[in-house]
């Protein structure tokens, strides 16, 4: 039913394709659980150089592991606090070159040497944070904050 794609064209090319692919994938299923982890095997399949891609979804005021592909992860993350805290917290992505050299960083992995962080805004409610590690330094340029943010756009339909 499902085989691994080869993505050729430009990196906007690419990142259509993914997003045409999400959108077909999650088109009429209503779990939200289902579909994060869809989305996050997706990204995994489609990513190279990475060691983590999941979400952190919000609970009661903080952010806790949801569905993700990579090594066992921290369960929760106080809003404000590393990276993914600070995105949710700022309300913006968050493109880390180097994870050693951002204050507060959390070190989940420590293979993890940066990190791409995108919220997840639905209604003007903050529903979590899209999370991508790679062990390269300077890993995540300015294509995929474009690609992975809408991403989340068409993520957001389907949860």
């Amino acid at each position: 039913m499902f085989a691994t794609t080869a993505y050729s064209g430009t990196r906007e090319q690419q990142y259509s394709l993914l997003n045409k692919q999400l959108d077909a994938l999650l088109d009429g299923e209503p779990n939200r659980i289902a579909n994060l982890s869809n989305a996050s095997a997706l990204l995994g399949q489609f990513l190279d150089r990475i060691n983590w891609v999941g979400f952190y979804l919000m609970e009661e005021g903080e952010l806790v592991l949801g569905p993700f592909q990579g090594m066992p992860a921290c369960v929760r993350i106080p809003v404000g606090k590393g990276v993914c805290g600070t995105a949710i917290d700022k309300n913006e992505t968050m493109l880390i070159d180097d994870v050693h050299a951002f204050p507060g960083h959390i070190a989940c992995d420590a293979a993890s040497r940066s990190e791409i962080v995108i919220p997840i805004i639905k209604d003007g409610e903050a529903l979590g944070v899209l999370d991508i590690d790679s062990p390269e330094l300077a890993r995540f340029t300015e294509d995929d904050r474009i690609g992975l943010e809408q991403f989340v756009q068409t993520l957001i339909k389907h949860i």
